[in-house]
């Protein structure tokens, strides 16, 4: 089987995947690296995982007896049948397109718009795999000829954050959340719209504002912003706050412990908020960028319906409103939004990749387990210091 990353973001969603296979004498995993703008990090990515890996240009002239990803680029040179999943919450990002002549198309939702799914007249995956029913329906507006191959299967981090509730004290642990501390997990998206890239401030202010006997900080940026603006620059970037007790996690560790450790969330219009809300941490959004989203999708609803931060007024107030009215089911439409088949990922996951490559299924049942902790970027001086030694 041949494993197709185009992106950090993919790659983690796809180990989700191939953890299923673990156990399997009879499979042999390869991975690639697929053209993306986003590409760095995957090669380390890969490295840290011991994956056997197959050039690019070499992986596409092979045939493999079946391929997954979790983005698009170049997924017509493939030689296998294909399965493609969403490597976010679902498919809830609105992008531009681009018709012949360079005029700009209405925008659709990517993953499930003719542009990815679609080559010379015919559709390339062999099987896409939703998280929600309604997602049928999306995709039956926006490309009716891939509906044939649409199977509502799960979603992964749905089912291994409810799998990890039980570890919430451990995560808190990990990173250094004493008992009497709430924590409050800054989560971005990448993009000129997303928090980091309108609000990088706010991290600052956070710790500034907040009590330190009773609130503890956490960041959790999107790998495209560590990747896209370099993990050096990222940590020079934010080292005054690294210094002032920021819990920075890095991109190679698991961040969906961080959110079940989360008293609150403060997030803008990218997954990880998103997936907060099955954690029944309080959520406040940071900015509006309802245009950038579905409003049919989870990401959507959550957009429309979760309270803002303010930012020209004292935080602390805020954050002690948001404790005192929240309630854990206030999302609860959102968590519903999100997947219509809760703790059943690895079953039908699992179904699939066994039907397309024509074996009998191990006769153990899939569970899904709860992630790792998470882990932390040391101060610079800290850092330094355990360098020297």
């Amino acid at each position: 089987m041949l494993v197709v990353v185009h992106t950090v973001t993919s790659g983690q969603r796809l180990l989700d995947v191939v953890r299923l296979l673990a156990a399997d004498l009879r499979i042999q995993v390869v991975f690639t690296i697929g053209p993306d703008v986003f590409h760095n990090g995957v090669t380390e990515l890969l490295g840290r995982i011991g994956g056997v890996t197959l050039p690019w240009h070499l992986a596409v002239r092979e045939q493999f007896d079946l391929a997954i990803c979790a983005a698009y680029g170049g997924i017509e040179d493939i030689h296998a049948p294909l399965v493609v999943l969403p490597h976010g919450a679902g498919y809830n990002k609105l992008v531009s397109r681009r018709q012949s002549g360079g005029a700009t198309a209405p925008r659709g939702v990517y993953g499930l718009s003719a542009q990815e799914l679609i080559r010379d007249g015919a559709v390339i995956p062999a099987a896409i795999v939703l998280a929600h029913k309604a997602e049928r329906r999306r995709l039956a507006k926006s490309c009716p000829e891939a509906l044939p191959v649409a199977e509502v299967i799960g979603d992964a981090s749905h089912d291994r954050l409810v799998a990890s509730s039980c570890m919430r004290h451990s995560y808190r642990r990990a990173l250094r959340v004493s008992d009497d501390q709430e924590l409050v997990v800054v989560t971005s998206t990448w993009g000129p719209e997303s928090l980091f890239g309108r609000h990088a401030q706010l991290l600052r202010r956070l710790l500034a504002e907040l009590p330190r006997n009773r609130y503890r900080v956490a960041a959790l940026l999107h790998p495209n912003v560590w990747f896209g603006h370099g993990i050096w620059q990222i940590r020079t970037w934010l080292a005054d706050c690294l210094r002032d007790e920021l819990a920075l996690v890095p991109p190679e560790a698991d961040w969906r412990g961080a959110l079940v450790a989360a008293d609150h969330v403060v997030g803008d219009h990218g997954s990880a908020a998103v997936y907060a809300t099955i954690c029944g941490a309080s959520i406040l959004l940071v900015g509006d960028a309802r245009s950038d989203v579905d409003p049919k999708s989870a990401a959507g609803l959550l957009s429309a319906t979760a309270p803002r931060l303010r930012l020209g007024q004292a935080l602390p107030g805020q954050f002690r409103w948001a404790a005192a009215s929240h309630h854990p089911e206030r999302h609860a439409q959102v968590v519903a939004r999100l997947t219509s088949a809760p703790n059943q990922f690895d079953r039908n996951m699992r179904r699939l990749i066994y039907r397309l490559l024509r074996l009998p299924q191990p006769l153990f049942p899939p569970q899904p387990d709860p992630v790792p902790p998470p882990y932390l970027i040391e101060p610079p001086d800290r850092a330094t210091h355990e360098e020297s030694k």
